[in-house]
């Protein structure tokens, strides 16, 4: 397994270690609930290091991108963030992705940890523009400060304007007396806050410079458990569990990031599965009664007949209900429909609800 430069940190500060896509990370310090609870209401900082960045330089850079991601890279500006897909050309999606423009020739890109070599191959295998390409997951560090606080929290160690910073932005400066760094606002908790980048090399430093800093605030380290049920009230997928290789951004109501304004691949069947529909869709549901949705649990209609499966699903420490994604029949798929999650071989009702299930 992979280390992060803050590993030891971790393990020193008492943080449960589990194996996550080659790596080891911690999950939780003191409970997924306490920490979900901070992040909602102070600040919270993920290492979410193991994540995957590129690099790619060139003339042909904007037109490689365009050809392997579904979204419209055109439209970005220096500075300016925008979440896309990288579409196979089975119509499924081969991972989502963070695109960055540093500037009109060079971009960013930030991928899933479990889908580096393969995302790496991926537009590899498309790149006839000449583009330089770059894999520098392995020597950057990535902190996610997350959490209403995190602005007011951090803004001393930096001259950014933090509160200003739109969503999905960015700035390259100094933070922490460190240059250099990539502080981003794209955040995955829908809790607010920022994303640092920088060379491994200055990890403990500020990560030392982000805890004194906060401490006024109730800053706490928090594991990837919190980050999951996190994101789950806030209907945001995971790549493995909600996206896979085998669904289409359609079925996954991510048609928002599917533009038809330049051809990418598989275009031409997304354009006909836009204009035709779809037969299944990704919904998110809440139970009517007492039970925990878990991922890979069934879910069956009235007739007691399977229909689909639980892609996410967990306890919402803030709503204090089970809630889950999972992709049904078109028809089932509305809004108010009655569904059944198979819980211990009973089928215990759910109604499928509008996303995100956590509104704050």
């Amino acid at each position: 397994m992979k280390n992060t430069a803050l590993t030891n940190t971790h393990i020193a500060l008492g943080a449960k270690m589990v194996p996550f896509a080659g790596y080891n990370m911690p999950v939780q310090y003191v409970g997924i609930n306490a920490e979900h609870e901070t992040v909602r209401k102070a600040i919270g900082v993920f290492d979410v290091s193991h994540m995957g960045e590129f690099i790619l330089k060139g003339e042909g850079a904007l037109e490689l991108i365009q050809k392997v991601c579904s979204n419209d890279a055109s439209k970005l500006y220096d500075g300016k963030v925008q979440y896309s897909c990288l579409p196979n050309e089975q119509g499924g999606i081969v991972d989502d992705l963070l695109v960055y423009r540093m500037d009109e020739k060079t971009y960013m890109l930030v991928v899933n940890a479990s889908n580096i070599e393969k995302d790496w191959d991926w537009i590899s295998k498309f790149n006839s523009f000449g583009v330089d390409m770059k894999n520098i997951s392995d020597r950057t560090s990535l902190l996610a400060v997350q959490g209403p606080k995190a602005a007011q929290a951090l803004q001393s160690l930096t001259d950014t304007d933090l509160a200003a910073m739109e969503y999905y932005t960015f700035v390259k400066g100094t933070f922490a007396g460190v240059e250099n760094v990539v502080i981003s606002a794209t955040g995955y908790t829908g809790a607010g806050g920022f994303e640092l980048y920088f060379d491994n090399e200055h990890a403990d430093k500020i990560w030392k410079a982000i805890f004194e800093a906060g401490a006024a605030y109730g800053i706490k380290p928090v594991g990837l458990g919190a980050r999951d049920t996190l994101r789950l009230e806030k209907g945001y997928c995971l790549y493995g569990n909600d996206i896979d290789d085998y669904s289409t951004p359609y079925e996954a109501g991510l048609g928002w990031i599917t533009k038809f304004t330049k051809s990418f691949t598989n275009s031409d069947a997304l354009k006909s599965q836009k204009d035709n529909g779809v037969t299944r869709k990704l919904c998110g549901f809440e139970m009517i009664e007492k039970g925990i949705p878990r991922h890979g649990y069934e879910i069956v209609n009235d007739k007691g007949e399977i229909i689909g499966e639980v892609t996410s699903g967990t306890m919402s420490p803030s709503l204090k209900k089970g809630i889950g994604m999972g992709y049904v029949p078109k028809e089932l798929s509305k809004i108010g429909s009655e569904i059944f999650i198979q819980v211990r071989n009973k089928a215990i009702p759910a109604v499928v609800v509008k996303l995100p299930f956590y509104k704050g």
